[in-house]
């Protein structure tokens, strides 16, 4: 369901438990938007626990559920975003095979905002300035609900797994291993 007031929680001290008000995300509005249903997962957040599996710790979430959004570049199409279970790495050469290049790389965390528009740890498969090729990662397909970043950190949105390949274009592939 569409939460209508949000809150989130302030960093501080270890994980503080001050709510505020939070803004909606441009995730959050595009889903909306399309009348999609999301649910959102915030959690508190500290600037060195920004990755995944911390974060489903921290929210609660499954590890299995929760999904962290790389960006990696190609040698034919440029920029290419992969989303994949909180637990796994990134098999470069997975990824090149199943989105047609010859070589993947990652981008440089300094490109990350100017290319996507969201900062390391608040990266959101949906709502990027530019739609790129999306792969998202097979074992997806077969949950209930897949939880990716909404574009802001401490702030996860868990929608179908379908809804999450519309939403991006995106093709499920195995390119990623635990």
């Amino acid at each position: 369901k569409i939460f209508k007031k949000m809150l989130l929680y302030d960093e501080m001290e270890g994980f503080s438990l001050k709510k505020r008000k939070l803004h909606k995300t441009n995730a959050m509005r595009i889903l909306e938007e399309r009348h999609i249903e999301y649910k959102l997962y915030e959690y508190p957040w500290k600037e060195d626990h920004l990755d995944a599996e911390m974060a489903a710790v921290v929210a609660g979430v499954p590890k299995e559920n929760m999904y962290k959004t790389l960006v990696a570049v190609g040698d034919k199409t440029d920029i290419l975003i992969a989303c994949l279970p909180s637990h796994h790495e990134i098999n470069l050469k997975k990824l090149a095979q199943v989105s047609q290049h010859k070589k993947v790389t990652m981008l440089p965390m300094k490109d990350l905002e100017k290319v996507t528009g969201y900062i390391r740890g608040g990266c959101s498969p949906v709502g990027m300035i530019k739609q790129y090729p999306t792969f998202i990662a097979e074992d997806a397909e077969h949950l209930l609900e897949v939880v990716v970043s909404a574009g802001k950190r401490g702030v996860q949105m868990g929608l179908k797994p379908n809804e999450l390949q519309t939403m991006t274009k995106g093709i499920f592939a195995n390119f990623s291993s635990v």
